[in-house]
């Protein structure tokens, strides 16, 4: 290949990478990558083949965000060793956004459910459905601690497993089963904090089958549906168990607590359930 083929104009070549002819001045011009070739007439830039492996690493590091400083740094003194290095700890942060990611399109996913669940809800409606195993961070509440101890824990909870986001999560409360049984509609026992992200917690809501109600208005309207639940669960011979999770599904698009949706859901014990209840799927 001779001499004229290997030498590329400044548009060539930045056509060549596929970048605009202004990065390559940009860059000779912060000084991390300069033309072989400078007319001594017309002042115009010149570029070889060779020059095309640095360039490529200049425009992989630049894609991973590191700044101009440290690839500076980088081109003065390259060498396989700082390069893997280099790469290594790119490909950790790579990683890491990759998970956080993944974590945040699970939980749009889940309140694009909720926003499809509102459009057909049916408010009066009690039913069954099959719900999936999730990983729940819970804070006990204290009927004696006041509420700002109660968000200050809460608080402790997002930054201890480095929530970026509040809607990064999900919120609710939970109530032992036992104590509605006993007609103690308000004594909560946990609130709890469900994000995709988290596997290790020290409460695990099981799968399985779970009896379903919806409550619209104030928390203070909840006591008079969990009495309807109760009704409708011993007219069916359905036993329930655990706690009850309630969770607001509608939070995003209300101005005022009395437009509030909440869900219910309670585990239903493994004894026989009659066949004429209707089961469906929810996430």
């Amino acid at each position: 290949m001779n001499e004229k083929i290997t030498r590329f104009s400044i548009g060539q070549f930045a056509a060549l990478h596929g970048i605009n002819k202004k990065t390559l001045m940009w860059y000779d011009e912060v000084g991390i990558f300069h033309p072989a070739e400078i007319h001594p007439e017309n002042g115009y830039r010149y570029y070889n083949y060779q020059q095309s492996s640095l360039l490529e690493t200049i425009l992989i590091l630049r894609d991973l965000d590191l700044s101009l400083k440290d690839i500076g740094a980088f081109v003065k003194g390259r060498s396989a060793n700082k390069m893997e290095q280099l790469l290594g700890e790119q490909l950790e942060r790579v990683e890491q956004n990759i998970a956080h990611l993944q974590s945040v399109a699970q939980v749009l996913a889940s309140y694009r459910q909720d926003m499809r669940e509102l459009q057909n809800i049916d408010l009066t409606e009690i039913s069954l459905v099959e719900c999936s195993e999730k990983c729940l961070v819970t804070i006990p509440v204290d009927v004696e601690l006041p509420m700002e101890k109660a968000i200050e824990r809460m608080i402790e909870e997002i930054e201890k497993y480095q929530i970026k986001r509040r809607y990064h999560a999900s919120y609710g409360s939970m109530i032992p089963v036992s104590g509605l049984y006993k007609g103690d509609f308000e004594t909560y026992s946990m609130m709890f904090m469900e994000c995709p992200q988290i596997i290790d917690t020290e409460h695990m809501r099981a799968s399985g089958t779970y009896l379903q109600a919806y409550c619209k208005g104030d928390w203070d309207k909840l006591p008079a549906r969990y009495a309807e639940i109760l009704q409708y669960a011993e007219e069916k011979g359905i036993v329930l168990e655990g706690y009850a999770y309630e969770t607001g599904i509608n939070t995003m698009v209300i101005d005022t607590m009395e437009e509030y949706i909440t869900k219910i859901e309670i585990p239903v014990s493994g004894n026989a359930i009659s066949p004429e209840i209707r089961l469906c799927k929810t996430v």
